[in-house]
């Protein structure tokens, strides 16, 4: 049987949080790429946006099915050369990028700019999901991550067009 709408989403923070991301992790994400185009803006509606964002299940599909490619790269359970790809986070692979342009462009095309710059600088949790630690693979997930945050980012910007944020 097909899981619910909330133990998709129950499942997805679950599977962030034993991964070390936290709302707030992914929220301060929101507030770096947001603070400057939007007065007043608070790290509750941030956190909020996000919520919003994990809540579509497309997006909860693309972090489930990342973090279970992660973890089985971390176990040695994938077929030669995808465990190696995987497990180098190999530059020309691109597929973890692909999972997360999925989730940018719910929000329109601005979350593919935001996305771009941020992935680029990685900020955050991001420089720490990227840092390559021995036994730890989150090629998947620092995209993915990277990804919710513009997605909300993107979000918060539709949500104040008045700011001329862009």
């Amino acid at each position: 049987m097909t899981p619910n709408q909330t133990e998709l989403y129950k499942t997805t923070l679950k599977l962030l949080t034993q991964r070390g991301v936290s709302l707030d992790a992914i929220a301060d994400l929101v507030m770096f790429l947001q603070k400057d185009y939007i007065d007043h803006l608070t790290l509750a509606e941030c956190r909020e946006s996000v919520q919003v964002v994990l809540r579509k299940r497309e997006i909860q599909n693309a972090i489930i099915t990342g973090i279970q490619l992660d973890l089985l790269a971390e176990q040695k359970q994938l077929m030669s050369p995808l465990q190696e790809i995987i497990e180098s986070d190999e530059g020309l692979y691109g597929i973890d990028e692909v999972m997360a342009l999925s989730i940018v462009n719910v929000y329109g095309s601005i979350g593919s700019t935001n996305y771009g710059y941020i992935d680029k600088i990685k900020p955050g949790i991001l420089a720490k999901l990227n840092a390559h630690e021995p036994g730890i693979i989150h090629t998947f997930l620092d995209d993915l991550v990277g990804a919710v945050a513009a997605a909300a980012a993107s979000r918060l910007a539709h949500a104040h067009p008045e700011e001329d944020s862009y």
